[in-house]
């Protein structure tokens, strides 16, 4: 079905709306229309290119990474409330793949999940102490695999978070990591709670 211009540019928005880091060969593939119709649809809308989406969502305020340098998080962080959500994004590159069939490395996705996992927590000692994960499709050179964490519950000093990631809103992997972290942070947190058992 063909739809109109108006119709295409009022879905194109509430395309990126849900999804900032959808891709223009994307929306192109989803639309049935070219590249170059959905960057003349952007620039009528005032839409960002997508480079300048994600610099627009990672200039947002968020919280500051405790338990490790951010330089040590695997991909982008745009988006941190400790101990409640955050989300990161991963382009895979040549370095991220088998070379003969251009599939990315499990431990990348892992590690993208998992340190992300890990910067989640409010405290400045945090380790993984299990994890169960799963892979659900390959990945691929050149596609954004977006991690979505979102901390589920807290118990004495154990944190679990809950890690999906995405690529062009597929699930690829999801984890649930049991996060050790320092006793004296949950102690100021829950004290009386904790004195009482």
């Amino acid at each position: 079905m063909r739809r109109s211009k108006k119709e295409r540019q009022k879905l194109l928005i509430e395309k990126i709306n849900e999804n900032p880091f959808v891709t223009d060969d994307a929306l192109a593939e989803f639309f049935n229309v070219s590249v170059q119709t959905i960057r003349l649809d952007r620039l009528e809308l005032s839409i960002p290119e997508l480079r300048e989406r994600i610099k627009n969502v990672a200039e947002k305020q968020f919280d500051t990474v405790k338990a490790l340098p951010i330089e040590e998080v695997i991909g982008e962080i745009i988006d941190l409330q400790l101990d409640q959500r955050a989300i990161s994004i991963l382009d895979i590159g040549p370095e991220h793949v088998f070379s003969r069939t251009k599939i990315a490395r499990g431990h990348h996705v892992f590690a993208q999940a998992n340190s992300l996992a890990v910067a989640i927590i409010d405290d400045e000692l945090a380790l993984t102490a299990k994890a169960n994960v799963r892979f659900t499709r390959r990945v691929s050179e050149g596609e954004r695999v977006i991690a979505k964490a979102k901390v589920l519950k807290h118990e004495k000093e154990r944190t679990k978070v809950e890690v999906n990631s995405y690529v062009e809103q597929e699930l690829v992997f999801s984890g649930e990591f049991h996060m050790y972290r320092s006793v004296k942070y949950m102690q100021g947190e829950k004290g009386e709670h904790e004195d009482s058992n």
